[in-house]
């Protein structure tokens, strides 16, 4: 699947928090979205996110690393803009 481009995968991403792990969301999903501030996600949700998203793709990815740089730039939070650029990267053979 890595002819999907950045907003094909953002689409993807509001399909899939929409109703993620047996919570719904109604309120629109964007770039600016915030995966535990506005999704009320927990830590557990974002390992079994990357699972989810792993299959969705049928792509493995760098989570480790991605959540290490994004910790690195002092974010506690992840926007969903920056989840989708990741995955783009990733799959698109990019650094990530």
């Amino acid at each position: 699947m890595s002819s999907r481009s950045q907003e094909q995968i953002l689409s993807d991403l509001g399909r899939i928090l929409r109703e993620f792990n047996g919570k719904e969301y109604s309120g629109e999903i964007s770039m600016k979205t915030r995966l535990f501030r506005d999704l009320g996600m927990v830590s557990i949700d974002a390992v079994i996110l990357a699972e989810t998203l792993e299959r969705f793709y049928n792509h493995s990815f760098a989570f480790s690393q991605f959540l290490s740089d994004v910790s690195k730039k002092g974010n506690s939070d992840i926007e969903v803009g920056e989840l989708a650029t990741f995955l783009h990267s990733q799959m698109t053979g990019g650094a990530g």
